[in-house]
């Protein structure tokens, strides 16, 4: 979750950073983050994802948070649910989530705000907007 806040934090200042005023950022943030909460892999899971579509869940920083919170908070519950399967297998077949990509999850929600704060520290420093 820490990881998730300081993308969307350091993707704010970024915006701000790559554009003349606030106004237009907060249009562009507005527009990127519908894009990324339907490609995220909770309205549409990735297996039901048309396989064009695939690239951009793998680029959004939603779904690797989605990914590490579900498959880190219920992918060991084994108990069977209402249709006798377990969670863990709901997870697996529904989501595509693999207890074995954890790892990969925790650098990419480390990377993502990481790139986020290194291009609004060079952006921040290179664009001026100022009209003389």
């Amino acid at each position: 979750m820490y990881g998730s806040f300081l993308t969307f934090t350091f993707y704010g200042m970024m915006a701000v950073a790559k554009t003349p005023n606030h106004h237009i950022a907060s249009v562009v943030s507005s527009a990127f983050y519908g894009i990324w909460n339907l490609f995220s892999g909770f309205l549409i899971p990735r297996p039901s994802m048309p396989v064009w579509w695939e690239w951009y869940y793998w680029l959004c920083p939603v779904s690797w948070t989605l990914y590490g919170l579900i498959t880190s908070q219920f992918s060991d519950i084994t108990e069977p649910m209402a249709d006798s399967t377990s969670v863990k297998q709901f997870i697996r077949d529904f989501y595509g989530h693999r207890e074995g990509f954890l790892g990969v999850v925790a650098a990419m929600n480390v990377i993502f705000p990481l790139a986020f704060a290194i291009i609004f520290a060079v952006g921040i420093k290179t664009f001026h907007f100022q009209k003389r």
